[in-house]
């Protein structure tokens, strides 16, 4: 049937299968993975009573395939459909001269039919991760010509989570350890983002591994990190995304993992300046900080002392702080300046020597 001038709309119906087990892969850190995926390669299986493609076709890949009097157009430009979900692509051509319109498609256990007629629905039931699709068209004039319709087929992960490397337990202040965050039975893992998560900072995003396998795979991916004191009583985490580009689902599918809180021995920290300096009557505190608690001991003069309650003058000079933490023990010197006190009867002072003044400029004026 031939038929002219008008546009023609070929309607693809897919109900998909269940998901399977999936291997392991491990990752070390890297530049970012890609953000899309490549349209699949393999050979397509033709329609049985549809001419094959010749090296002379006139093809495109995507939208459209406005090469010559080929004028077919997908629409989405790419499919991208969760496994186990229906989907459906429209190819049409638009002042096409053409005798029927059928699908390429590899792998099938059933090739479907092709149509002479304006409109045709295929169901099927498919059970393949990859998928290589073609609208085509038989063109009066120029033969036949198809366009490619790249297909993603995708998966969340099942679970996503995170854990220290051969450690368990308090860790140690400027030491380096890695995370691992483990995502099981995402596909394809080539579209997959995992970031490293510290509260709300992220941390960094380790490259997936090379490879290019369409079905599920379980990937581990690893960060190396240096311990800080900030980072005890932190949560650190991670979280899988799956980025399938503009025709993917409106929010991509994200998976995070549960929170683990670090602890980290850390100090002996001094917590005041090194030249401290108070008012009389006030407190001398100086505070020695550490994970845990280290034990502190101060020295004046080569004698044990306690920080006194009440500062005064007498108290002003050098002291020696011995503090011994898990990790190690230092020595912090600490110079004490004892200043003037500045308490309620000093400001009651300052406050009526100012009202003096000002009465006496407006005796003047």
């Amino acid at each position: 049937m031939q038929i002219c001038g008008r546009p023609i709309t070929l309607l693809l119906v897919s109900l998909l299968g269940s998901a399977t087990s999936s291997p392991v892969s491990i990752c070390t850190p890297a530049q970012p993975p890609l953000s899309q995926i490549l349209p699949p390669s393999p050979a397509p299986t033709v329609l049985q009573s549809l001419p094959s493609p010749s090296p002379g076709l006139a093809s495109a890949s995507g939208a459209s395939a406005g090469k010559g009097g080929c004028r077919l157009t997908v629409s989405p430009s790419t499919l991208v459909v969760r496994f186990g979900d229906p989907f459906t692509a429209n190819c049409s051509g638009q002042g096409m001269d053409y005798s029927g319109l059928g699908w390429v498609v590899s792998p099938l256990k059933a090739n479907p039919a092709y149509t002479m007629e304006r409109f045709i629905v295929w169901t099927v039931n498919m059970t393949v991760w990859s998928l290589t699709l073609q609208c085509f068209a038989l063109l009066e004039q120029d033969g036949p010509c198809h366009i490619d319709v790249p297909v993603i087929v995708y998966k969340p992960p099942d679970n996503v989570s995170i854990s220290l490397v051969n450690h368990t337990g308090a860790m140690l202040e400027d030491r380096r350890y890695t995370l691992q965050c483990s995502v099981e039975g995402v596909a394809p893992v080539e579209n997959l983002t995992v970031t490293f998560y510290r509260g709300q900072k992220a941390l960094g995003r380790p490259q997936s591994c090379s490879s290019r396998s369409k079905e599920p795979v379980t990937e581990i991916f690893a960060l190396n990190f240096t311990t800080s004191s900030e980072d005890d009583g932190a949560e650190f985490w991670c979280e899988a995304e799956l980025d399938l580009g503009p025709e993917g689902p409106q929010h991509p599918p994200v998976v995070k993992s549960q929170h683990i809180t670090a602890a980290v021995h850390f100090g002996p920290q001094l917590g005041c300046p090194t030249k401290l300096q108070v008012r009389e009557g006030e407190i001398l505190n100086c505070e020695v900080r550490g994970n845990p608690q280290p034990r502190v001991t101060w020295f004046r003069d080569g004698q044990v002392v306690a920080l006194p309650t009440s500062s005064s003058r007498q108290h002003a000079g050098k002291y020696t702080v011995l503090a011994i933490g898990p990790v190690e023990r230092k020595n912090f010197t600490v110079e004490v300046e004892v200043l003037g006190g500045g308490g309620t009867a000093n400001s009651c002072n300052g406050y009526f020597l100012l009202a003096v003044l000002m009465i006496q400029m407006i005796n003047w004026l």
